[in-house]
């Protein structure tokens, strides 16, 4: 299967692809996205229209993956799911929006299956992913109730966890996110019920694809 993977960085990029493997069943081939000029929250929403017509026109990837942080945002909860509860302060919320507006304004082109998507959001950030089953406190609940002016800090401490720096350079930050992706795929069931919201609903989304 084709896969596009879109998130904040490069490292975080080379991680979600390993955990779509791991839920997918199978290696995926990876179809690159329109390169971002700069890298973060923002960039990856604004770009998503882009993105999403550049693979559908241009490439033959099958499916597009968003990951991003959540930051000091509102965390994803499950009555956004409900028709007409969709929370615009829910990063998760905008880019499911961005994206059904984009998919219905595609033209059919012959031979062309619909893009499939996969959107997750990570409290506060994918860090805390990377922390799940090692650190008894790296449960979304948990990270969602300390999520207040002491965000950034919380976003610091939790990448000196997993980096031993809260400013790691690219390939270590590259080598400690698949290291650490590659032990969550080991334990998929676990990771969803300690983050069923924002990871939850990513891996909802992918099981929707078979």
């Amino acid at each position: 299967m084709k896969v596009t993977v879109l998130s904040e960085s490069p490292a975080d990029e080379a991680a979600v692809r390993i955990l779509v493997d791991g839920l997918v069943g199978e290696s995926t081939e990876s179809i690159p996205p329109p390169s971002l000029r700069t890298r973060g929250w923002s960039s990856v929403l604004s770009i998503l229209p882009t993105v999403i017509k550049h693979l559908y026109y241009r490439t033959d990837s099958e499916a597009l993956v968003v990951v991003v942080d959540a930051d000091d945002s509102v965390p994803h909860q499950p009555q956004h799911d409900l028709a007409d509860f969709a929370d615009q302060n829910c990063r998760l919320c905008q880019l499911r929006a961005v994206a059904t507006q984009t998919l219905t304004q595609l033209k059919q082109v012959s031979n062309r299956s619909l893009l499939r998507t996969a959107i997750g959001l990570a409290v506060p950030a994918l860090e805390g992913w990377y922390r799940c089953g090692v650190d008894p406190h790296a449960i979304e609940a948990d990270l969602m109730r300390r999520l207040d002016a002491r965000t950034r800090a919380l976003r610091n401490q939790l990448k000196r966890d997993v980096y031993g720096t809260d400013r790691p350079g690219r390939e270590m930050a590259i080598h400690r996110a698949t290291e650490e992706a590659h032990r969550l795929v080991d334990m998929l069931d676990v990771f969803e019920t300690l983050f069923p919201n924002g990871f939850g609903a990513f891996a909802n989304d992918i099981r929707k694809w078979r």
